[in-house]
C-alpha cells in the first residue's frame, strides 16, 4: 500500500506493522473495530451484515465463546472468529464448533440474544435499549418478524480475520467450499506513515473473481446430484414395474416377453421376426404405449416395410380394433407405429390397471401384424438396396 504525495506528484510506501507492535490486542481493538464498522467484512458485495453478540458464550455445557455473531440480509447467521498476527492452526475447527452450537438456535433464542447484547450496549452508554424485534424487521426488510426466515438449516457462515494465515488453514477452508459451506477469510494488515496508522481488510478467500463461480459450481453440483438421486429413483421404479409386467404376459397368451428379463430403461423389446425391428412395451411417467420401432441399420429396410404396412393400413387397424399413430419420421432413420395411453405412471396404484392395458394391446398388435409381417419379411430378404445389402 502507497501513500500519495500530491505536492511532489509521487506516492511513497507506507511501513507494514504487526498488530502486537502496535500494542494492539485481539478482543480489545480488533474486535471492537469490527464491531462497530461490520461493512469492513462486506466489500465483495456491498452486503449489510448485523452484529447482534459479542463473547457469545450462550452454548450448554461449554465454556467457549465465539468473537462476534451477526446476522445478514437473508437471515442467515455468521459467525465471526478473529485472530491477530497469526491464524493458527485451529481457527477453522474452532469456528465449525460454534457454528454447529449457532445451528440450532431457534428464531426466538436468536431475538433473544439479541436484545441481551442491545441491553447490554445501552447499560454501557446509559441509555434507552432499542428493541431487537423492530431492528430485525427493519434490518432484514419484512413486514413482521413472522415473515422474517432466521437461521434455516445449513445456512450459517464463517468469517475468519487474521493478518496471516497458515496453509492448513485455506486448504481446509477451500475443501469445505466444495460442501457449500460459506466460508470467507479477510487478510487484516495494519500500515503506519509517520504518526498515522492504517488498515487494510481484504478478502482472499473466496476472491472477488471466484466468488460467482464457485456459487455457480455449487450451484450446479446441487443440481448434478439432484438429477443423479431421479434417475435412480426411476431406475428403481422401472426395474420394479417391469418385473410385475412380465409376470402378468408370462400367464398371458402372448409369448413374446416369455424369454426376457426386466430392465431398468423405460422400454422393453421383444422380437418381432423381422431383423432389426422389434416389438417396444414403453413405461413412462406420463404415458405407456406399445409399439412396432423400425430400427434396422438400413434406412431404406426401415421405409420399405413401414410403406407394406401403411399400405396395409385399413386392415391392420380393423384386426387391432384401433386406430394406430403411424410415424414414418423422414428426417430420421427409424419409423414406428404405436397405441398410447396417457396414465399416472409413476404411481404405483395405477399398475395393475397399466399392466393389464399392455398385456391386452400388445396381444391384440402382435395378431394383428403377424402375418402383414411374414409376408413383408419374405419379400425384403428378396430384395438388395443400393448401398448395402440386409443381413
Amino acid at each position: 500500500m502507497f501513500r500519495i504525495d500530491a505536492s511532489t506528484n509521487r506516492i511513497n510506501p507506507l511501513e507494514v506493522k504487526r498488530f502486537t507492535e502496535l500494542g494492539f490486542g485481539e478482543r480489545k481493538h480488533l474486535q471492537e473495530w469490527l464491531e462497530n464498522c461490520p461493512q469492513a467484512l462486506a466489500q465483495v458485495d456491498g452486503e449489510e451484515l448485523l452484529i447482534i453478540q459479542k463473547e457469545f458464550d450462550g452454548f450448554d455445557d461449554t465454556r467457549e465463546r465465539l468473537d462476534l455473531l451477526a446476522i445478514d440480509k437473508s437471515g442467515n447467521l455468521v459467525i465471526i472468529e478473529n485472530k491477530l498476527d497469526d491464524s493458527g492452526r485451529d481457527v477453522v475447527w474452532q469456528a465449525l464448533k460454534y457454528a454447529s452450537y449457532c445451528a440450532n438456535l431457534s428464531k426466538s433464542q436468536v431475538v433473544d440474544i439479541y436484545q441481551r447484547y442491545l441491553n447490554q450496549k445501552a447499560q454501557e452508554t446509559d441509555q434507552t435499549p432499542a428493541n431487537a424485534v423492530d431492528n430485525l424487521i427493519e434490518f432484514l426488510e419484512v413486514d413482521g418478524l413472522e415473515a422474517a426466515q432466521i437461521n434455516r438449516i445449513k445456512t450459517q457462515r464463517l468469517i475468519l480475520v487474521a493478518a496471516r494465515y497458515r496453509k492448513e488453514v485455506t486448504n481446509t477452508v477451500l475443501w469445505l467450499s466444495q460442501f457449500g459451506i460459506a466460508c470467507q477469510c479477510f487478510k487484516v494488515t495494519p500500515y503506519k506513515a509517520g504518526n498515522e496508522l492504517f488498515l487494510n481488510i481484504e478478502q482472499i478467500i473466496p476472491t472477488p473473481e471466484s466468488t460467482d463461480f464457485m456459487i455457480g459450481m455449487v450451484a450446479k453440483e446441487d443440481e448434478e446430484k439432484s438429477a443423479d438421486t431421479e434417475q435412480k429413483h426411476r431406475h428403481t421404479l422401472r426395474l420394479e414395474f417391469w418385473e410385475k409386467a412380465l409376470e402378468e404376459f408370462s400367464k398371458s397368451g402372448c409369448a413374446l416377453y416369455n424369454n426376457i428379463s426386466p430392465m431398468r430403461d423405460h422400454w422393453l423389446i421383444a422380437g418381432s421376426g423381422v431383423s432389426g425391428m422389434p416389438y417396444q412395451l414403453i413405461f413412462g411417467k406420463s404415458e405407456i404405449r406399445v409399439g412396432l420401432s423400425l430400427q434396422n441399420s438400413q434406412a431404406e429396410a426401415n421405409t420399405f416395410v413401414f410403406e407394406g404396412l401403411e399400405a396395409q393400413r385399413d386392415t391392420i387397424e380393423k384386426n387391432f380394433g384401433a386406430p394406430l399413430i403411424w410415424l414414418p419420421l423422414p428426417a430420421k432413420k427409424a419409423c414406428r407405429l404405436q397405441y398410447t395411453k396417457a396414465v399416472d405412471g409413476y404411481d404405483k396404484a395405477n399398475w395393475p390397471e397399466m399392466i393389464e392395458w399392455m398385456v391386452h394391446h400388445m396381444t391384440r398388435f402382435e395378431n394383428a401384424l403377424r402375418d402383414p409381417l411374414r409376408n413383408i419379411n419374405q419379400q425384403l430378404k428378396q430384395i438388395s438396396f443400393e448401398h448395402s445389402e440386409l443381413p
